[in-house]
């Protein structure tokens, strides 16, 4: 499972495992959890980086609307998987 470093905003550094992925009107999304296996939390993060940028720069998607639809997206995508907001 592929490991990114996340940093917070208060200068903190979060290790999130990347669970699943999906593009949805041209914008890349991650579901990641804080746990590799097991209960954890899992956080959806967007792509903001620049199509030109060789490396990506996620932020934690926090409309409750829209984590609530991409939620969805990805729970469909996972039957295995419980998730739960």
């Amino acid at each position: 499972m592929e490991k990114i470093v996340f940093d917070g905003e208060d200068g903190e550094k979060l290790e999130l495992f990347v669970i699943d992925s999906t593009k949805l009107a041209g914008k890349d999304y991650i579901l990641a959890a804080d746990a590799e296996v097991g209960d954890g939390s899992c956080y959806i993060l967007r792509d903001v980086s620049d199509s030109d940028s060789s490396d990506a720069v996620y932020e934690m998607v926090e409309d409750d609307n829209e984590l609530d639809y991409l939620l969805s997206v990805f729970a469909e995508q996972m039957d295995d998987i419980d998730l739960e907001y």
